[in-house]
């Protein structure tokens, strides 16, 4: 590939002035991560209120164990929380306990998942590369350096990865775990040099590390080991199942199996993870039986991989699909990455040294997690989040090969792959443009949001979006055209970064003006007015951050006919209470047939509607309430 060089000239040279600095080295880095980690995960995180329906449920029950004490238990509105184990628990409330029961504190162990996930795959990659350099006896720390920031960056900034990363759920914390056993696996696995084992620094400096003798493996499997355990402790049995079929089908590959299972001391390790992982499960077992093994084992894993749940199916292409839009703008990238490394050619990776095997494993890793959950029965877009930090390092690793060499036997990318993934990114550009500008009349109607499309046409961010990707398109196009390929990849980084900074984050400021804020004043008031005894009764819809908000348990009934039904066995039984808090849309609340004396509305928020009544008023006077018809309901919507 003919490359304009002299580009590089100044840059080449000032990284090699700071690459004898290795103090300077080390700060850059750093800086480096904390703006990639500040602008992905910590700008604005605790300043959006909680998501319904999943992140309160998880916020609520860490938050009972914060409360009660009970760390074994989880808990979510007064019943047993199943679904998933207690890490993400342990880990959201303990950061309660240092910045208090807040969001940022329900996002924080996301946060920090991502970013140490990505600093750890910083590392490697830079590591790769020095090794590469240290056995081709050069030095190029431009490439070594702009390669790993480059791997770092797409990890962080790429829609999935942002998403779980400012979410509080257990999914970026599985991510995390998984993502860096595997880094940490690769590291330990290609430290091994004949009988001995050697580690590289920051500089390619070779540190000795354990010899073979030892009765443990040396620090990196070690980690690998502690982080599996974690991983099964945030997720289940997933967590050790993934990393197991990639590291079993890498090996395989490379007909090393034996040779590193030994080498990785696999019956220790398997030892230190059971001793991890198995206390607690032994303890939650103890305390609740059959119960958890049913729903924990059975329903939340067994259920989930052999057949449909909660309604969550999908085509067999479905993760095409979410990698092409979860990895956007990079994923149009992925098929040339793969085609570079020719891993198809077994004798060839067999014949490289270990640390020069990063590619390979890093599409192993990738069709691992890939495979698996495209099997699996059960379907969402979160499922493939592991997968997300090989897709990185193997879009970085395409890039490195925009830097100029001396070595003729380095791998070096074919034009016509940077060609036709770069047009595919323009045409991708282009097509996101063209939504943006249209995304209006493609958003669906939100009853819990019913203004916030036109708030959202109102407030112009659209149409920026809509500028910002036709931008894009354009400057990668001139870039192509001029054959300046090591552009394409800054220009896809910088208009991910506009896009993020001018539209995501002013939408999830209105949404969340729309949607959830609401619901937030509606707990503020219950939390002031209910009284001792009374129950709290939502109707039509589960919005489980009300428990969470309003620190009170809420009984959550589905349809508007069985509320009737229950409000009538309230009125005709000796109830705990004299009065009962009903929390439902006004659409829903109109369509039962309750007198205006029979209540007392307390407050109205949006789409919701708070009211109390009053079995006292209700019982002289014997009503017989049922569900409006239809017809009458939007009469009385009308009227009110």
């Amino acid at each position: 590939m003919r490359m304009k060089l002299s580009n590089f000239h100044i840059v080449d040279q000032w990284f090699n002035k700071v690459a004898q600095r290795p103090s300077l080295v080390v700060t850059l880095s750093v800086l480096w991560l904390m703006l990639i980690g500040w602008i992905g995960y910590g700008w604005n995180l605790g300043n959006v209120g909680l998501v319904d329906e999943t992140e309160p449920l998880f916020a609520e029950a860490s938050r009972q164990m914060f409360v009660t004490g009970d760390w074994i238990t989880p808990f979510f509105n007064g019943v047993t929380r199943f679904d998933k184990p207690a890490l993400i628990y342990w880990c959201q409330a303990l950061a309660y306990s240092i910045i208090g029961v807040n969001e940022w504190a329900v996002r924080l162990p996301s946060a920090i998942a991502a970013i140490a996930v990505i600093s750890l795959a910083f590392y490697t990659v830079q590591w790769h590369l020095a090794k590469q350099d240290a056995a081709e006896q050069i030095q190029r720390p431009t490439r070594r350096y702009v390669t790993a920031a480059i791997a770092a960056a797409v990890m962080a900034l790429n829609p999935e990865m942002i998403v779980w990363g400012r979410t509080g759920v257990s999914d970026m914390l599985l991510t995390g775990c998984i993502a860096s056993a595997l880094l940490c696996f690769f590291l330990g696995y290609a430290s091994k040099t004949g009988s001995r084992e050697s580690g590289v620094g920051s500089g390619g400096e070779v540190t000795p590390l354990p010899t073979s003798h030892s009765l443990l493996p040396n620090k990196w499997y070690l980690a690998c080991y502690v982080l599996i355990a974690g991983a099964i402790l945030t997720k289940g049995p997933v967590g050790i199942v993934l990393p197991g079929i990639v590291i079993l089908a890498f090996l395989l590959y490379l007909g090393k199996f034996r040779e590193v299972m030994r080498e990785m001391r696999a019956f220790v390790g398997v030892l230190i993870i059971f001793a991890l992982a198995v206390p607690w499960y032994a303890l939650v077992i103890w305390h609740n039986g059959w119960n958890y093994i049913n729903s924990f084992f059975g329903y939340h894993n067994i259920d989930r991989f052999t057949e449909v749940v909660n309604g969550h199916s999908a085509p067999w292409y479905f993760y095409f699909l979410v990698v092409l839009l979860g990895f956007a703008p990079y994923s149009v990238y992925l098929p040339a990455a793969f085609v570079r490394l020719k891993f198809w050619q077994r004798s060839q990776w067999q014949s490289q040294e270990r640390s020069q095997q990063l590619g390979l494993f890093a599409v192993v890793w990738f069709l691992g997690v890939f495979g698996f959950f495209t099997i699996a029965v059960t379907k969402l877009p979160s499922y493939v989040l592991p997968l997300m930090p090989a897709a990185a390092i193997l879009i970085a690793l395409l890039w490195s090969d925009c830097f100029p060499t001396t070595s003729a036997s380095s791998s070096r990318t074919p034009q016509k792959l940077f060609w036709f993934s770069g047009w595919a990114n323009v045409v991708l550009f282009s097509a996101l443009s063209v939504a943006m500008f249209q995304i209006t009349q493609l958003l669906g109607t939100d009853q819990a949001a019913p203004n916030f499309r036109q708030t959202l046409e109102n407030s112009g961010v659209t149409e920026l979006g809509g500028y910002i990707w036709l931008l894009t398109a354009i400057s990668v196009a001139f870039l192509i055209i001029t054959r300046r390929w090591q552009g394409i990849i800054g220009v896809n980084l910088l208009g991910f970064v506009a896009f993020l900074i001018v539209v995501l984050m002013p939408a999830m400021f209105l949404m969340d003006q729309e949607r959830q804020m609401p619901l937030r004043e509606i707990s503020a008031v219950l939390s002031q007015v209910k009284q001792p005894n009374e129950e709290i009764v939502m109707v039509g819809f589960k919005k489980p951050s009300v428990v969470f908000y309003s620190h009170q348990q809420v009984n959550f009934i589905k349809l508007t006919s069985e509320a009737v039904v229950y409000i009538k066995n309230q009125i005709n039984t000796p109830p705990k209470s004299h009065s009962l808090l009903v929390l439902a849309e006004h659409r829903n609340l109109v369509r039962i047939d309750l007198q205006p004396d029979d209540y007392e509305n307390l407050a109205s928020k949006g789409a919701y509607q708070l009211i109390r009544i009053s079995f006292k008023k209700m019982q002289p006077q014997k009503q017989d309430i049922s569900i409006v018809p239809e017809q009458k309901s939007h009469r009385i919507i009308q009227e009110t």
